[in-house]
């Protein structure tokens, strides 16, 4: 009788008969002999079929199966060292569940628009498989790191009446006779949260329609924003490198073989550990000019400033205290210089851009309000924001990871349409 299992699972049952559901995923012959490259959403095995130990119909059987074809398979495990997974099958029986034709993605190559077009068939591919692994595993280590941490998770709302950033790059709709906004950020919900729970954290999708088409943005993507209660600047920073140490070597331990199905170099994702370097704007800027980039002080910085400062290192390096009239209406100022505000920013190494931003938040009653004045924000719409002021205020901070560009980084990957399973750019919402 024969034990039913999964790809992953096989090491269990050497020299066991097992039955596998699987697909296809390629197939080659030496005549009396077939090889059926098997793969099952777990992982990958080689099915071998010899035609002297199998009946003709199970080796006709085989000999119909095409490219994403769909069988159980029954065969004894045995081991392989030649093979990726260290295991082979040699196949006894097969039940035909359905012969694919034509199968439109094939080893050759195809271009982008062709496989976005196809990307619910695109991730099936080998690599697709292991970036969507790594996303999970890196989703899993950032529940376990802020659980383990004494973090609630709690949820913000998706639709929103006003926007965290104070930008019009808001998806609108409307909310029966209301206006309202597809949720760019629940930091505002999540510094309520705060002053109820202490420390907590929020995981889930947000919007931006910006018209922006280049490798590091998407429209719809996901965010892990904590807010800290009597939490400073410094204590914040060490949260956020402890944080990402903990997300990359947690990727490292448990999937060292999906990072090899991407081509990643491990060795540089072994390398990132805390602390990490940091850089005040300030020096930002006197370094950009010695590298000839013409950026005056107050100006925010473009991806090729962000990738020429990250070259001279090798972990993720923070840059700090920026300019307050280029960040958001709610960081803190620094007291001892009021034109600098209490944040950071975290840039990747290897030219993939800032993958964190946080600061300290405002918690004096009277400058909020008067930020409020500056930017033109509805006191109105935010009194609720204005009341953590004015009820218990307290010193906090917090920060927002994007996942897909944390993703991209982890992964070695051009471009963050490949980081989530359904990406939605500029000119793209289907499939």
């Amino acid at each position: 009788m024969a034990v039913k299992t999964v790809i992953r699972h096989v090491g269990e049952h050497v020299g066991e008969t097992v039955r596998i559901g699987a697909w296809v995923n390629n197939k080659r012959s030496s005549g009396k002999i077939q090889f059926l490259q098997l793969r099952d959403g777990t992982g990958y095995i080689q099915g071998v079929v010899v035609k002297s130990e199998v009946s003709e119909v199970i080796w006709d059987k085989a000999k119909s199966l095409t490219q994403e074809s769909s069988l159980y398979v029954e065969g004894v495990i045995r081991e392989e060292p030649r093979s990726a997974s260290g295991y082979e099958m040699t196949v006894s029986d097969i039940e035909v569940i359905h012969i694919t034709e034509n199968y439109p993605i094939t080893p050759k190559e195809h271009g982008v628009d062709f496989l976005m077009d196809h990307r619910h068939l695109w991730l099936r591919s080998s690599k697709q498989r292991a970036i969507m692994v790594i996303r999970a595993e890196i989703i899993r280590a950032v529940q376990q790191f802020f659980d383990e941490n004494g973090f609630t998770l709690v949820d913000p709302p998706i639709l929103t009446p006003t926007s965290a950033e104070g930008t019009t790059n808001l998806f609108h709709t409307k909310y029966f006779d209301e206006d309202a906004y597809l949720t760019q950020s629940g930091q505002l919900y999540m510094e309520a949260a705060a002053m109820a729970l202490g420390k907590v954290y929020s995981f889930g999708p947000t919007f931006r329609a910006e018209k922006s088409k280049t490798r590091r943005h998407l429209i719809e993507f996901w965010m892990i924003e904590p807010e800290m209660a009597f939490t400073d600047h410094e204590e914040s920073l060490k949260v956020q490198e402890n944080f990402i140490t903990h997300v990359v070597q947690s990727v490292v331990k448990n999937c060292r073989p999906e990072l090899e199905a991407v081509g990643r170099d491990v060795s540089k994702l072994e390398n990132i550990k805390a602390p990490f370097p940091r850089i005040t704007y300030d020096e930002a800027i006197e370094f950009l000019h010695t590298k000839e980039f013409d950026i005056p002080w107050g100006e925010d910085f473009g991806a090729p400033h962000e990738t020429a400062i990250a070259e001279r290192y090798d972990k993720p390096v923070f840059i700090t205290h920026y300019p307050k009239d280029i960040k958001a209406f709610y960081m803190k100022p620094d007291p001892n210089r009021p034109d600098v505000v209490l944040c950071a920013d975290m840039i990747a190494p290897e030219g993939y851009g800032e993958i964190i931003g946080g600061s300290q938040r405002i918690d004096d009653p009277e400058l909020m309000q008067q930020r409020f004045e500056e930017h033109g924000l509805s006191a109105e719409t935010y009194q609720w924001y204005l009341d953590l002021r004015k009820y218990g205020t307290v010193p906090h901070s917090g920060f927002g990871l994007g996942l897909e560009r944390t993703v991209a980084w982890i992964c070695g990957l051009d471009h963050v349409r490949e980081t989530i399973p359904f990406p939605r750019t500029l000119y793209r919402l289907y499939p």
